[in-house]
């Protein structure tokens, strides 16, 4: 796939399961490398239609990524061995974990 599309980063996008935030339609995307995690945010927070209010998290192997951090850094950092990055996403900030095997 980084073959075919060198720009972008394939990721998988889960929700936890104890969380009370919908579950999207669509959970793989072609992220370009250079988008910051706060921009992806931004766009699943659009897809799951929630209200200007409502807090949005995203989590990488147990870890909360700073909004700043770039998807590629993310990427390079905690790809899974199949080439996707496996995110899930929640409206807490803390929780016991998110395995992404488990959300």
């Amino acid at each position: 796939m980084l073959a075919k599309y060198p720009d972008r980063l394939p990721v998988v996008v889960e929700r936890y399961s104890k969380t009370d935030l919908p579950v999207m339609e669509k959970k793989k995307y072609l992220v370009p490398r250079d988008m910051s995690i706060g921009q992806f945010i931004h766009i699943l927070s659009v897809r799951l239609r929630l209200d200007p209010g409502k807090a949005l998290f995203v989590f990488v192997n147990n870890t909360l990524p700073q909004t700043s951090s770039l998807m590629e850094s993310v990427y390079e950092s905690f790809k899974d061995e199949d080439g996707f990055l496996y995110m899930c996403y929640s409206s807490e900030k803390t929780f016991g974990g998110c395995n992404f095997r488990i959300c």
